[in-house]
């Protein structure tokens, strides 16, 4: 297959610094888009798959999966979209499109495995996929998203993985106008979390350790914040939430927060892969029926919905913009929390 060359921000070991390097993309098929990058989003992810933390890591690596740009080509049989049209994609380029998960919509968790839009396996090219930290990316039609031409174009990128990660739990559970929603955390996810919840109608409260992020929480949409190491404020909300949403991105006790869920409510993990040292209870879930579940991103329907939510209430997330060449500095920021609340990359440091 024929292919051309663009640059390209990666990493060749886990232990290096990205840098600028060439990388191949294919040339366009009947059913593909080229789209050139304006955006991308910089996730957690990127920087646990840079630095091969969760193992399994394909070198180079090209992160990236928060991206939004504008068409360029388009293949002979593409009918959704058309040159010059803005354009999403985020965590997903493919999947099997027969598996049960498939036909219902939900490529995120394709029974076959689907082809992640970083460090998986490009089906055309036998090689490892790079993600949106380049000039390019080119991609089947069936895995590209329309933009909402009302958003403010360099923050939509994050809602391609941060915002969908929230969005598909709060969708899933049925948050409306008499939800009682709880958040843990006020990172990336969590501020989304809150301000997708508040746009479903919710009464959304903050479980926070730092009394100082209330009046940032409130802003965004929050109705209350319950400091999550006082004693007597976790005891004031027990069995009060149908719905939390536990957005830490490390290893914690949840048994606390179960305590604070109603009858039949539910806690979903979002933001942490991995073992947790401390048991579950479980008395407190069997004497009220409640439950503990997780969530990744959602399918490609479920995602372009979320666009069109967060088009309809003009939802956004919290940015700061950043030239390609300083990533390796804003990985060291992510690692210490600095930052308010996700980075986005203008690509066009890349490209001059």
């Amino acid at each position: 297959m024929n292919t051309h060359q663009v640059k390209a921000f990666g990493t060749e070991a886990k232990d290096a610094d990205l840098k600028q390097m060439n990388i191949a993309r294919r040339e366009v098929q009947p059913k593909d888009v080229e789209i050139d990058i304006l955006y991308c989003g910089v996730c957690h992810s990127d920087l646990h798959t840079a630095r091969n933390d969760w193992g399994g890591t394909k070198y180079p690596a090209v992160p990236g999966h928060e991206i939004v740009g504008r068409i360029t080509k388009v293949g002979s049989e593409v009918t959704k979209f058309k040159v010059g049209d803005l354009a999403g994609v985020g965590c997903l380029v493919d999947s099997c499109r027969t598996c049960e998960s498939c036909k219902q919509d939900l490529e995120q968790y394709c029974l076959n495995g689907n082809t992640g839009t970083y460090n998986s396996t490009d089906k055309f090219l036998e090689q490892q996929t790079y993600g949106g930290y380049s000039e390019k990316v080119v991609v089947d039609q069936d895995f590209v998203l329309r933009i909402p031409e009302n958003l403010d174009l360099k923050a939509v990128a994050p809602l391609l993985c941060a915002g969908i990660t929230t969005y598909s739990p709060l969708r899933h559970w049925n948050v409306g106008p008499d939800s009682k929603v709880a958040v843990v955390g006020l990172g990336g996810l969590g501020h989304m979390a809150i301000k997708i919840a508040k746009g479903m109608g919710a009464h959304v409260s903050l479980f926070s350790r730092t009394p100082s992020k209330e009046q940032e929480a409130k802003a965004m949409g929050a109705d209350e914040m319950i400091i999550s190491t006082d004693e007597a404020q976790m005891k004031s909300v027990a069995g009060k939430f149908d719905l939390i949403i536990d957005t830490v991105p490390y290893d914690h006790d949840i048994n606390p927060y179960i305590l604070t869920l109603g009858v039949s409510g539910t806690l979903v993990l979002v933001g942490y892969l991995g073992a947790m040292e401390d048991m579950l209870k479980t008395v407190p879930m069997i004497l009220g029926r409640r439950s503990v579940a997780g969530s990744v991103i959602g399918g490609i329907k479920e995602t372009q919905e979320m666009l069109d939510f967060c088009g309809e209430k003009n939802i956004l997330p919290e940015i700061e913009m950043i030239r390609m060449q300083d990533i390796n500095e804003a990985y060291e920021r992510m690692l210490r929390s600095d930052v308010r609340y996700r980075f986005v990359i203008d690509m066009q440091s890349l490209k001059g």
